[in-house]
């Protein structure tokens, strides 16, 4: 798109912005570029959020849904309520899109492949998901994450796949950080609860 209407200020100007600031002032003036600075903003964790449900594999399914939830916040920005972040907003959004949409895949294949969970990086927290050493073993954890209520699964793979903080998740699901340890304790439980019935192998417990 364009040059901001602000176009006079320098562009230093308009990325110091607050949120309510340029929601206020699109929708004052409906200008589409300064809805641009809200999608530049927020398209990147709005992304990866969506992406931590759907799945390392479907990068193609979270832009599409990604697309959606903007295409929403652009519909419905006038019903937004400063009493919350805009972020907090947004990403509660994007999480219920994504909800929807992994559900509609699950109604086409129940059992998404989801290669690149033997990609998880080596990281200093222990990770159970570091437990595939060998093919058979990564598709039997990947049978168990897809297992795992949808708010479980995602909270894991924002930690350990996506290394997201857990101030950072705790923004994207719009809670404390306190209650994002305690989804992350209650996920690992339940995903080494799975996995010991299909007697994967894994490293040490947490």
């Amino acid at each position: 798109m364009g040059a901001v209407t602000a176009c006079t200020q320098p562009e230093t100007s308009s990325a110091s912005m607050e949120d309510s600031q340029i929601i206020a002032d699109f929708l004052r003036t409906s200008d589409e570029d300064l809805f641009e600075l809200l999608v530049e903003r927020y398209k990147d964790r709005v992304f990866r959020l969506v992406l931590s449900i759907l799945g390392p594999a479907c990068a193609a399914e979270a832009e599409e849904v990604t697309q959606e939830v903007f295409v929403i916040v652009y519909k419905q920005l006038e019903t937004f309520r400063q009493e919350s972040r805009f972020g907090t907003w947004i990403y509660r959004i994007a999480f219920n899109r994504a909800i929807d949409a992994k559900r509609r895949a699950r109604s086409r294949h129940p059992h998404v492949p989801v290669e690149a969970l033997q990609e998880f990086p080596d990281r200093s927290r222990p990770s159970p998901l570091t437990v595939a050493e060998n093919a058979e073993q990564r598709q039997l954890v990947r049978s168990c994450m897809e297992q795992l209520p949808d708010l479980y699964r995602a909270v894991l793979y924002l930690c350990y796949w996506m290394e997201c903080s857990i101030e950072e998740i705790g923004e994207f699901l719009g809670v404390p950080p306190g209650t994002v340890k305690s989804y992350l304790h209650r996920g690992r439980q339940r995903l080494y609860a799975r996995m010991q019935k299909k007697s994967v192998v894994y490293g040490k417990r947490l």
